[in-house]
């Protein structure tokens, strides 16, 4: 089959599309034929080395498709299943063979490619919205990156808890993007000062939850956006690492809390996992949640998906198709 290898951690130049041997299931694996890979800045992590992982590796951690073989002590899905999952290594491939208690069995009326532009970013966006912060009616929350993957549907679920919804974004074209998705106010970061706009829309208050998926360039300023007692939820690193922090500094400026969380401690039990993308999956099904797939491209176009990710120049999902 054809699949995506790293051999060597660096730029995208390192992807390379090559031909390896089709996977058998393990015990309590099923293999599944990928209609659908889902792009993830995770995969830029590992990609670089900053995720570890022992080389070579096919890279890719969330795809959707059809299960065609299970092995021994399968019970949660059968031969024909349409499935996805997330939080696996290998997806960017043909084929996966994929711990069957990972599997979620897609809806009727959702595809592969749904499935893989769903469950990773989805799913973020529902642990951060429904247990990091559990967003109240009425609460401020400030969302950087909100026309990306995550961004767009953590703007739906934010207005869905009936909360207000503060957006960054990059350029306007990103912004029409955030305010469909419902944000009531969008910054545009490259001309605006963010912390003061934020002081500003909040009458100097603060948000009691900044949603940080950048990073290195926003940590110091998303800070100094929260309120007393407020949660600084760092779920990724686009722009780089957050450089070391004096505990202190939290006190220093309102007892605030930092978390660094991330989606396999959200879906660590079978139980949770299927609540958690069930939720996702059962509001996609019905409406109530839209995704934009911005971009599908052939497997064969990694780096090229790769470079558009890290240079902001994406919307929504990208998915990669086998």
């Amino acid at each position: 089959m054809k699949a995506i290898r790293v051999k060597a951690l660096g730029g995208p130049e390192v992807l390379t599309l090559e031909d390896i041997p089709d996977p058998k299931p393990a015990p309590g694996e099923a293999v599944v034929k990928l209609e659908a890979a889902g792009l993830n800045y995770i995969d830029v992590y590992y990609r670089t080395g900053l995720y570890k992982a022992q080389l070579p590796i096919t890279l890719g951690v969330e795809g959707g498709g059809v299960v065609t073989e299970v092995g021994p002590n399968v019970t949660e899905v059968k031969a024909g299943d349409r499935v996805a999952y997330s939080g696996v290594l290998g997806s960017y491939a043909q084929f996966a063979a994929v711990p069957a208690a990972r599997l979620v069995k897609l809806p009727e009326g959702l595809d592969g490619k749904m499935g893989a532009a769903a469950m990773l970013q989805g799913m973020t966006a529902h642990y951060l919205s429904h247990a990091t912060y559990p967003l109240k009616p009425g609460d401020w929350c400030l969302v950087h990156a909100a026309a990306g993957g995550v961004g767009l549907l953590l703007c739906q679920m934010a207005k869905m808890r009936g909360a207000r919804v503060i957006g960054t974004v990059s350029t306007e074209a990103k912004a029409k993007l955030a305010r469909a998705a419902g944000a009531d106010e969008v910054i545009l970061y490259t001309t605006q000062d963010f912390e003061a706009e934020v002081k500003r829309i909040t009458g100097g208050a603060g948000v009691p939850v900044v949603y940080d998926s950048v990073g290195k360039t926003t940590f110091d300023k998303s800070l100094n956006c929260l309120a007393p007692r407020g949660v600084m939820a760092l779920y990724g690193q686009s722009s780089g690492p957050v450089p070391s922090l004096d505990p202190a500094i939290l006190n220093q400026k309102g007892s605030l809390f930092l978390t660094r969380p991330s989606l396999v401690h959200h879906t660590a039990t079978r139980q949770e996992l299927l609540q958690r993308s069930g939720d996702v999956l059962g509001w996609i099904k019905a409406g109530k949640l839209k995704l934009r797939i911005d971009l599908t491209l052939p497997l064969a176009q990694a780096a090229d998906a790769h470079r558009q990710l890290e240079g902001r120049q994406t919307t929504g999902k990208v998915l990669l198709i086998p």
